[in-house]
């Protein structure tokens, strides 16, 4: 009898460990595309000193190439980008990459002590070196979410010739002007609501709110409606990653303690030097896309930095029923004015 117990555990904890290895470092890969022209990649590759994960998935090379540069800091789109950006894959090829530091672009042992804005600029800049060669195009469309577009605008400020058009969503403005928008609105829902948690809660940190010292609690901001209407928020989960084909269990661990590392690293610089300060003009048709309900990055803010900014073609558009991400809230209707702008 123990003999079959000892049997039985051994073989338990065989399968165990087998599973455990398989979840931890599994190969991973993005799923097929159907077309003799399609292309489906994802890898890493070193470029601007630092191994960057780069997925790049379309229909059909022949088509315009999108850059996109995710959000957070930290937050990788690459383990959901393929079911939000399937529409636009049919049109255009998507790139998307994991910032140094973020996702599986960070590396355990890898020295991040000088990670800053700058930096992230300037790898933006160098992938869209490498893209452009790769993929045998002289320009290509760069859009920016969130965070982003902090990099974004900065990028198509440095090197606008690389670069067909700058695409801003959720577009970052003056940080103080947007959480002061953002407690305005979670303080009126609140209140609307009855809920005195909430209301005390804001009251305490309205001084450091108003003085740029700190966020509304986006746990506040996604309550009341200020972070997405019509889908659920499209953030990466533990659980999600882990059983996405893109990331491992590791990769999650990764993505993980990237963002939390990539958050204390860069919002105090963006908090500090908001975009308005350092770009009045940018030589490149841009174009702010902006849910009205978004107050994550208020439309109010990003339409006074759009104001103040010379351009020879630019463009702010809203979208009526969105918040934080309107181009996967409102995605048909996104995809048919990417299509109407750049194809037709």
């Amino acid at each position: 009898m123990k003999k079959v117990k000892k049997i039985v555990w051994l073989s338990f904890s065989i399968t165990v460990m087998a599973l455990s290895i398989t979840v931890l470092y599994f190969p991973t890969w993005t799923s097929t595309i159907e077309g003799s022209n399609s292309i489906h990649i994802l890898e890493q590759v070193n470029i601007n000193g630092t191994d960057h994960e780069i997925m790049i998935r379309g229909q059909d090379l022949n088509n315009p190439v999108i850059l996109y540069i995710h959000g957070g800091p930290g937050a990788s789109e690459i383990p959901y980008a393929k079911k939000v950006q399937d529409l636009l894959e049919t049109k255009f090829t998507m790139v998307n990459y994991d910032q140094r530091a973020s996702g599986k672009s960070y590396h355990f042992f890898e020295d991040y002590s000088n990670l800053s804005a700058n930096l992230l600029v300037q790898d933006a800049l160098a992938i869209t070196d490498y893209i452009t060669t790769r993929l045998g195009k002289e320009k290509v469309i760069l859009m920016g979410h969130s965070y982003g577009t902090y990099i974004g605008t900065l990028a198509a400020q440095q090197a606008p010739e690389k670069y067909e058009a700058y695409i801003g969503i959720g577009q970052m403005a003056d940080i103080q002007q947007s959480e002061t928008d953002g407690w305005n609105h979670v303080m009126e829902q609140a209140r609307l609501a009855g809920n005195d948690e909430d209301i005390r809660q804001l009251e305490q940190l309205y001084e450091a709110i108003t003085q740029g010292k700190a966020f509304v609690p986006r746990d506040l901001v996604k309550r009341y409606g200020g972070a997405s209407r019509l889908i659920d928020s499209p953030e990466a989960s533990f659980f999600g990653m882990t059983f996405s084909s893109e990331y491992t269990m590791l990769d999650a661990i990764r993505y993980n303690k990237g963002i939390i590392f990539s958050q204390e690293m860069l919002i105090g610089e963006a908090m500090n030097h908001p975009l308005p300060s350092m770009i009045t003009k940018l030589d490149l048709p841009f174009y702010f896309i902006m849910g009205d309900y978004d107050y994550m990055t208020s439309c109010h803010a990003a339409q006074l930095f759009y104001d103040n900014i010379e351009a020879d073609h630019k463009e702010f558009i809203s979208y009526k029923q969105s918040a934080h991400y309107p181009h996967y809230e409102e995605k048909q209707k996104f995809f048919n004015w990417m299509v109407d702008t750049f194809r037709n």
